[in-house]
């Protein structure tokens, strides 16, 4: 099982990214994006159950980021709109191989590698 996230890079505030996380080995049910500024805790930024018609944003994200899933490809992606620098951090994806969508960290039980997001101002 593996967890593949990319997509991260500079980008100046108000501009946008897409991230890409390609699952392989089984498939999943809730796949979530987590994101860790320096010196603090991850946190959600967004999850998406297995259908996707149900999502979770974090308040902070909300109406500028959007999940969405590809079940065909295995893989889940967070389009990012209206970057702050305050969204700098390190992006994770995360997934669970069963359960509802979740916002804690340990209910996911396979995680990618992370891809760094910088928004400079």
């Amino acid at each position: 099982v593996q967890l593949q996230a990319f997509g991260g890079g500079l980008v100046q505030a108000g501009g946008c990214l897409k991230l890409s996380c390609a699952a392989s080995g089984r498939p999943f049910s809730t796949m979530g994006w987590f994101r860790q500024a320096p010196g603090k805790e991850r946190v959600t930024a967004a999850a998406i159950n297995w259908s996707g018609g149900i999502t979770y944003y974090a308040d902070s994200v909300k109406g500028r980021f959007t999940i969405s899933r590809d079940h065909a490809k295995n893989t889940v992606y967070l389009q990012m709109n209206s970057l702050k620098p305050e969204d700098t951090a390190v992006y994770y994806c995360a997934a669970r191989a069963g359960g509802q969508i979740s916002t804690q960290t340990d209910a996911y039980s396979y995680w990618g590698q992370g891809t760094l997001v910088t928004v400079s101002s």
